[in-house]
């Protein structure tokens, strides 16, 4: 069996391959621990002068977290799912603060844990294979990874959407999002991978050389109404503003409706306090707070079940409407835990 991970070292070029093919290079703990691993290694030694995150084969960057094992795990103690939560919730901090330059390549689909990869690196090129989304709302999860930094920090409100309805964007919106700093054909991306093992003292410089425009945005067409709607003080405030729209937003309100009442308030909340947090590691501690008990609550299991499972796509949320979800319910899930069960970083390090 091939490794999940391979970590290797070209000239000055630190490497790490995603190599889970059949599995859209899902994310598992010991692949989290193993992309900790070599980063660690590389980053006090000064041979190593930057790190580059991709994948092999054709089948798209991450497709997220091994997310049967943590429905098994919720189902049970919970203790597995808690396990790869602080694991890769550590990988994402060390990638945020990793002080030399990191390069993600988003070709293909990039979900979930992808995200968790690509959006603390400092360059993330998009390819038109490039499919970007947060999908959890869908499964009674939420969009974790650092979602609670990142996604309030992108242009308007487009961060809120993306959170809530799980809308999957290509790399014309990731350009425009923020979400990729270059876009490359991926066609190219063998020549490009080669050039920077060779060139390193202007990675800018060379990603400039081989981006090119992407045409337009289709987010663009609807900025305006999406920033007013997804602007709204709750959700049941943005599902009226949405009834009450055009067609594209009408369509948005449908797919809220779809989605976890319970995860679409996590969301919400976890995005208000993430663009509040402190810092990066601040949010990962909210965020390990929330992981630590919704894997274990009936809409994730309910939703796995419906999506991934059995794949009829008829999840039987608990509660069943937003009204049902009171603000108790939230403060349960949003609350410390114990000192010695809240997560924490590697180490220190600047934010």
């Amino acid at each position: 069996m091939s490794e999940e991970i391979i970590a290797v070292r070209e000239r000055g070029l630190g490497r790490l391959t995603l190599n889970r093919p059949q599995a859209r290079h899902a994310l598992t703990t010991v692949m989290c621990s193993t992309c900790i691993t070599a980063p660690l290694d590389w980053k006090d030694d000064p041979t190593v002068e930057a790190v580059l995150i991709d994948h092999a084969g054709e089948r798209g960057f991450c497709a997220g977290g091994d997310i049967r094992m943590l429905a098994e795990s919720g189902a049970a103690d919970g203790r597995l799912a808690r396990e790869f939560f602080f694991i890769e919730y550590r990988l994402n901090h060390l990638l945020f603060s990793y002080p030399k330059p990191v390069v993600a390549v988003m070709d293909g689909i990039t979900m979930g844990g992808g995200v968790g990869l690509s959006a603390p690196a400092r360059y993330r090129l998009a390819t038109e294979r490039t499919t970007f989304a947060m999908p959890e709302t869908g499964i009674g999860l939420f969009p974790d990874v650092g979602g609670g930094w990142f996604l309030p920090r992108l242009p308007g409100r487009i961060g809120l959407w993306l959170a809530l309805t799980g809308a999957r964007i290509k790399a014309a919106d990731c350009l425009r999002a923020g979400l990729a700093t270059h876009y490359v054909p991926s066609e190219r991306l063998p020549e490009l991978k080669a050039a920077l093992a060779r060139n390193l003292q202007d990675i800018e410089g060379l990603l400039a050389q081989f981006h090119v425009d992407p045409g337009p945005a289709p987010v663009d067409a609807h900025r305006a109404e999406l920033d007013a709607a997804f602007g709204g003080s709750s959700v049941e405030a943005i599902v009226a503003a949405l009834e009450a729209g055009s067609d594209w937003a009408r369509a948005q309100a449908e797919a809220l409706k779809t989605k976890s009442p319970q995860t679409l308030k996590v969301a919400f909340r976890q995005l208000a306090l993430g663009l509040a947090a402190p810092d990066f590691a601040a949010n990962m501690a909210m965020e390990y707070r929330i992981g630590a008990r919704v894997v274990q609550r009936h809409d994730f299991l309910e939703g796995v079940r419906a999506v991934i499972v059995d794949k009829d796509n008829a999840p039987r949320w608990d509660p069943a409407t937003l009204e049902g979800v009171g603000e108790d319910l939230l403060d349960a899930i949003f609350a410390p835990l114990p000192a010695d069960q809240e997560w924490s970083p590697l180490e220190r390090t600047p934010q």
